[in-house]
């Protein structure tokens, strides 16, 4: 057999037994206590700047791609 398959079938085989570990832990605490609700930080995450750089980077690598390609 191939190298190569035998490299990604021992790799997919140990990323299936750790799955399997990791989704076998007890019950939680169940949850948080009923009380007065607060609204959350509007500041607390700021997903869209994040997002935005990741598109701008996505847009780079792809013309730097296409330039190189031509």
């Amino acid at each position: 057999m191939n190298r190569r398959f035998l490299l990604c079938f021992g790799i997919t085989c140990g990323l299936t037994a750790l799955m399997h570990t990791a989704s076998a832990q007890g019950p939680g605490s169940g949850g948080p206590v009923p009380g007065p609700v607060t609204p959350p930080d509007p500041t607390a995450v700021p997903i869209d700047g994040g997002a935005s750089l990741l598109l701008a980077g996505g847009a780079a690598y792809a013309l730097k791609r296409l330039r190189k390609r031509r």
